[in-house]
């Protein structure tokens, strides 16, 4: 088996106005100002912030802060969603040849409502969220618990994401890690070496010179 890990936001769902506003719709709530749509999208993936401190002024994310963003997003996140252009004929070749998961941080109930109202969820055999772990990327946990999952060897896995916290999530996991560029934020790999993707054609001709390697 074979197991292609794929980040969901920012790598084959564009959902940053839904990302925007509810973070938006939280900090009026608690008495702050809008935060313009390109600084919320340059911090959300960045691994070196604290997202409770730089979003909403609070050393951790509150009981409060939590709930709003739940109700908020539970009712929106399917709206004004699409795929990246060239997704779906992606996930429909991969899932021949592969087993496709996704590692997502957002929870795992949001994620295949999405999935569901854009008509991908019957590529993923297992989708994992935030709330199925005690540490979401930069964390590899997310990835040690989908190679658990299928009782594979981390070389037989491949993580595709759009971030800083992809990357450092597969490192510490040990798998391979492709990212894109078109994602929510500008990458900032910092020389880091890693192989970036502008298309999803040769998004898939590597993943398959990956696996033909190995």
């Amino acid at each position: 088996m074979k197991v292609v890990i794929f980040d969901m936001d920012g790598t084959l769902i564009d959902s940053s106005n839904v990302i925007v506003n509810t973070i938006n719709y939280v900090r009026i709530n608690l008495g702050l100002k809008k935060l313009e749509k390109e600084v919320i999208l340059s911090a959300v993936n960045n691994p070196h912030i604290n997202p409770a401190e730089f979003f909403y002024e609070t050393k951790k994310f509150s009981p409060t802060q939590t709930k709003l963003f739940n109700e908020y997003y539970d009712k929106h996140c399917i709206s004004d969603i699409r795929l990246y252009d060239g997704i779906e004929e992606l996930l429909k070749n991969l899932s021949k040849k592969y087993t496709l998961t996704i590692a997502t941080n957002a929870f795992s109930s949001f994620a295949k409502k999405m999935l569901i109202h854009l008509n991908i969820s019957k590529y993923f055999s297992f989708v994992v969220g935030s709330d199925m772990v005690k540490e979401p990327k930069p964390n590899g946990e997310m990835i040690f618990k989908i190679l658990n999952h299928f009782n594979i060897k981390k070389k037989y896995a491949i993580l595709i994401g759009d971030s800083l916290k992809d990357y450092y999530a597969a490192k510490e996991s040990g798998v391979e890690v492709f990212l894109v560029d078109w994602g929510l934020s500008k990458l900032n790999i910092n020389n880091l070496e890693v192989k970036i993707f502008k298309d999803t054609i040769s998004l898939q001709k590597g993943i398959d010179e990956y696996f033909n390697y190995i």
